[in-house]
């Protein structure tokens, strides 16, 4: 089955074409039906190859399928090829089951939507994408990828571009992903001139020939850290996150739960052998996610937009897994990747259900009181909600108790406080959504209440899925502390370089990993107690602390955007109005203009003798012929 890899990305990539030109004027449904089984397909490929590699001896699991030579210039050749190893096929199934749930629901939820057959074909394109970006066998494949899902969620979070702010949000995340792959492309020139190759297998036994922390190595690895800040909206390149959720839900739950944030976390992973040997940029990686994680979250607890609560909520968990991979945890950060896509997809298109149920409405402080109008919805949200806190038994507990355990385990104590006050705002700010939207009165308009509904089958459906694997997602990674085993860790073993590693062994009695594990789940615990107490019954409580400082730096995000306007876009957009009144204008078409005004006046000067009366012609011929005659007399008898 392995052989056939290269049909995982050309089943979404046959999507786009159907779509495109054969099924034009077709039906809703076989549009979007299209649409969902072409990604379904690419997951039972999937499947069916993560079979056949487990059924391989572990250092024996990996194969390379190379299409053709793309590229080859003077001493540099890259191959279009594929690779199927521990890491990638975790992606591959990661990015095509999660994506066919949100394909399917998307049919129901863009129901009735002017642009519902474009909106399939971005879907597919945005998959096709991304699977390139995780099956790559060398950084230019991957960043093939990298660029096209950057095109695609322009293209999906301005999916509404009539709207001006929508049309904008898709602009913002555009050109701030512009700024991180920059440093991605250089991070691959550099690669290129220190190893001679792109290629990730060739790479990797030629890195170990370096010593711990050399120069170009740290470069390197900073600059491909670069390019994942600004995929994965980490500091100081996050701000475009938030904006996205201007697109439809789906794009929402696609973009942060599957696909595109987590690809600076994949990249990481993969390039794991090269940040190992740099403790500069592992340190780097680690503060920048953990300071991540913390400022987001604290962002997360005052923002009334459901989706906006959620968007920051990604940018910290995002966080969560650069502290992880910064800590040399990398199979940790990539176990929470795989459960935050279960959860944080679940989450998503929760409250795409609670909107449609809303009649388009955002604004938590106008819902209240939907968990029996909504009983579906709510019981698969709560399971998200618990999830993503930490509460014990479910998927997020395992995987974010397992960075923090590495975090306190590799001595970095001060980002272990760091990741547990970000793992108490995550269970605050979470409860306070769940609370003030299904919980309580009703705060909406009649209309509202009166158009109040569960969502159709199509979109409880993939919720039901999902929230079934927020409960069991977590149980390939249960911790010898607690008598279980880490599947997940002896999966990812043959690609996970161990340079960095600390410890992880389970030798004796672990005491210090049970009592970390009990303060994580008392802090998650205390989070939701004092959410509960704000936000069910005391609202005075809740309305002092909207009058306070503190809040309103909460609110307005530190006023970040703001100081990003000051600073770098109004600078930027005076500077462009100067170049182009005195440079363009006054220079440029100066010139230009001038050289078109002095043709054009010779123009009028030679036009005068271009009448089109025949007998000036003949005038003008005689005038001539005259005076070649005298010139030639005058040249005889001179």
């Amino acid at each position: 089955m392995l052989e056939l890899l290269y049909l995982i990305p050309l089943f979404p990539l046959l999507g786009v074409v159907l779509n495109s030109f054969v099924l034009r004027g077709q039906a809703e449904k076989v549009v979007g039906w299209t649409a969902a089984l072409m990604i379904g397909a690419s997951f039972v490929v999937a499947l069916s190859c993560f079979f056949q590699l487990l059924g391989m001896p572990a250092d024996a699991r990996h194969f390379e399928l190379e299409m053709f030579r793309w590229i080859v210039v003077g001493n540099f050749a890259a191959q279009a090829g594929f690779l199927a190893d521990p890491l990638s096929m975790i992606m591959m199934l990661i990015v095509t089951g999660v994506s066919f749930l949100i394909h399917i629901y998307s049919i129901g939820y863009m129901h009735g939507d002017e642009g519902f057959r474009k909106f399939f074909i971005y879907l597919n394109l945005f998959v096709f994408f991304m699977l390139l970006l995780v099956m790559g066998s060398n950084y230019l494949v991957m960043f093939v990828g990298w660029e096209g899902v950057g095109l695609c969620s322009y293209l999906l979070i301005g999916f509404w571009y009539t709207d001006e702010l929508k049309a904008s949000a898709g602009k913002k995340a555009f050109i701030m992903n512009r700024i991180g792959d920059f440093g991605f492309l250089l991070a691959i020139f550099l690669i290129w001139t220190t190893f001679g190759t792109i290629n990730f297998r060739e790479i990797q036994p030629m890195a170990q020939a370096y010593t711990v922390g050399t120069g170009v190595i740290t470069a390197i690895c900073l600059l491909l850290f670069t390019g994942a800040t600004g995929k994965s909206a980490q500091l100081p390149l996050y701000t475009w996150l938030p904006d996205a959720m201007a697109g439809p839900t789906p794009v929402s739950a696609l973009i942060h739960a599957a696909t595109m944030v987590t690809a600076g976390v994949y990249m990481i992973a993969r390039s794991n052998f090269l940040f190992s040997l740099s403790p500069v940029a592992m340190e780097v990686v680690a503060w920048v996610g953990g300071l991540t994680a913390l400022f987001a979250a604290t962002i997360g607890l005052v923002q009334t937009d459901i989706k906006k609560v959620l968007a920051y909520s990604t940018v910290s968990q995002l966080g969560f897994m650069f502290l992880a991979c910064g800590v040399g945890a990398y199979t940790a950060a990539v176990f929470h990747l795989m459960t935050h896509a279960f959860f944080k997809g679940l989450l998503f298109l929760g409250s795409g259900s609670v909107i449609h149920g809303m009649s388009d409405e955002q604004d938590i402080r106008s819902m209240g009181g939907l968990k029996s109008k909504m009983p579906t919805t709510y019981w698969t949200f709560l399971v998200g909600t618990l999830a993503i806190a930490g509460i014990p038994g479910l998927a997020g507990f395992f995987s974010k108790d397992e960075i923090l355990w590495k975090t306190f385990e590799s001595h970095h104590y001060p980002l272990w406080v760091l990741g547990a006050t970000a793992a108490f705002c995550t269970a605050f700010y979470i409860f306070r959504l769940l609370y003030l939207t299904f919980y309580g009165k009703f705060r909406g308009t009649k209309a509202q209440e009166h158009h109040l509904h569960e969502s159709p089958k199509l979109m409880t459906v993939p919720l039901m899925v999902l929230a079934g694997l927020s409960i069991l997602g977590g149980y390939v990674g249960v911790p010898h502390a607690l008598g279980g085993h880490n599947f997940f860790a002896d999966w990812l073993a043959p690609v996970i370089s161990t340079h960095g590693e600390h410890g992880g062994g389970h030798h004796g009695v672990p005491t210090a990993e049970y009592v970390l594990m009990v303060v994580s789940v008392m802090v998650a615990v205390i989070g939701i107690l004092l959410a509960r107490s704000w936000y069910l019954g005391k609202s005075a409580t809740v309305e002092s602390l909207g009058k306070s400082g503190m809040r309103n730096l909460l609110y307005n995000k530190y006023w970040v955007d703001q100081i990003y306007d000051g600073v770098f876009s109004k600078p930027f957009v005076k500077a462009s109005e100067l170049f182009a009144q005195y440079v363009d204008q006054g220079t440029v078409d100066g010139a230009v203009n001038g050289v078109g005004s002095t043709m054009s006046g010779l123009g009028g000067i030679v036009r005068r003798i271009q009448t089109g009366v025949t007998q000036n012609y003949a005038v003008m011929m005689g005038a001539g012929t005259v005076f070649l005659l005298g010139m030639l007399i005058w040249s005889v008898l001179g």
